[in-house]
């Protein structure tokens, strides 16, 4: 397990009966088969919920150091964010210890949602139960929720993450590409569309270096209700990107937004169709 932590009462739960089949991706069966209602599922929404250190501490001890998580107060202000961001960190119990942690951003851009995928950490007990595919549902709620408020309900959602090539020497990366084709999700081919996360390590670092660095990362995506599809258009890139890059300016400084790495208009053009394929193809 993760962590031994007390359970305070008066935390907000999640009706784990919200958890439904119909939310799971397609290759999710085993998911199926494992019932949420035996878990205890808290939706941290606030940097003074106080599970906020606590699933904070988790993740930042799995992805901080290698630089692949925002710090504390970059996502403490995203907690505070309204409008058409709603970030939250969803915690997981079995009892009286913490089962799986992640964290999500729901985007509302162009008509349509967007949700980034940021960390998910399972413990090492209930990893292959189907319990991951539970926290790669839990997104959509958080999805309608948000096209509720913007009265936009029923609208496209889409789920995506940003992963790291696979590079031979970190068994990890290729497990979590792997663990997402199973699941039924794809990936935007990178020969068509060079993306690149913006710098995540903190402003004076790279003041005192050469500047942002953004990093290449491959699009891992499920269009919910869509999840058949081989090919998405140029369009539906920008739009996907355009809402990554909407959650992570609110709290990054506009130069470093800048970068060239991160302009949109080096995407295919509007009418172009891209291939979308197994996250574990080489490219």
């Amino acid at each position: 397990m993760l962590a031994r932590e007390p359970l305070a009462c008066e935390i907000p739960r999640m009706d784990s009966a919200l958890l439904t089949p119909d939310l799971l991706a397609p290759g999710d069966g085993k998911s199926a088969a494992l019932d949420p209602a035996q878990f205890t599922w808290s939706r941290i929404r606030s940097p003074d919920d106080p599970l906020f250190e606590t699933a904070y501490a988790a993740l930042w001890q799995e992805f901080g150091t290698a630089h692949e998580m925002e710090t504390r107060d970059v996502l403490a202000a995203r907690l505070r964010e309204a409008g058409p961001l709603r970030y939250e960190i969803l915690l997981v119990h079995a009892g009286a210890q913490v089962a799986a942690v992640r964290d999500h951003t729901a985007i509302a851009c162009d008509g349509q949602i967007v949700v980034h995928l940021s960390h998910l950490l399972v413990a090492p007990e209930w990893r292959r139960s189907g319990l991951a595919g539970w926290m790669r549902a839990v997104p959509i709620l958080t999805a309608r929720e948000l096209a509720a408020a913007n009265a936009t309900p029923g609208c496209e959602v889409t789920l995506v993450g940003e992963m790291e090539y696979a590079n031979g020497t970190d068994p990890r990366r290729a497990l979590r590409l792997l663990a997402y084709e199973r699941a039924g999700c794809l990936k935007i081919d990178p020969r068509a569309v060079r993306y690149h996360q913006p710098d995540f390590r903190p402003p004076e670092v790279m003041d005192a270096g050469d500047g942002a660095r953004p990093l290449p990362f491959q699009l891992i995506i499920r269009r919910v209700g869509r999840e058949h599809e081989r090919v998405i258009t140029g369009r539906g890139v920008r739009r996907i990107v355009r809402a990554l890059h909407t959650m992570y300016g609110a709290q990054f400084r506009p130069q470093d937004m800048a970068h060239p790495a991160l302009r949109l208009d080096h995407f295919p053009d509007d009418h172009a169709e891209i291939a979308l394929l197994p996250p574990t193809t080489v490219a």
